[in-house]
């Protein structure tokens, strides 16, 4: 597992320093899991391979990673009620966005797979 760890963080540790290199526009563990992508794709590892095997082990608890997300929010609880009616805007406004978006793009992809 700790060879799995290594390769995931390693990965992760590539995507930030080629975030700060190039400037780019995108989170560094997004560009590691790119990253990840390509070489799970290029060494076509399996299910029992050691990478997946530590990637299952942190999926078993990921409930964890929220807990610091729930202290923000506890903490921040004053905020979040001064900004109540701004925030569910933003959110109903991004929410109906995503769903038009994804709506607009199930249509294209249909109307592009019925003409090939």
């Amino acid at each position: 597992m700790i060879t799995g760890l290594t390769w995931l963080l390693g990965c992760q540790l590539l995507g930030e320093v080629f975030v700060r290199l190039t400037d780019a526009p995108v989170p560094g563990p997004v560009v590691g899991m790119v990253i990840l992508f390509v070489l799970l794709q290029v060494r076509r590892s399996g299910d029992d391979a050691t990478v997946v095997r530590a990637a299952h082990g942190l999926l078993r608890h990921l409930q964890l990673l929220f807990v610091p997300a729930g202290v923000g929010v506890v903490v921040y609880l004053t905020r979040i009620r001064e900004d109540a009616l701004a925030i569910t805007v933003a959110l109903g406004v991004a929410w109906l966005l995503g769903i038009a978006v994804v709506g607009w793009s199930t249509v294209l992809l249909e109307r592009w797979g019925a003409r090939r």
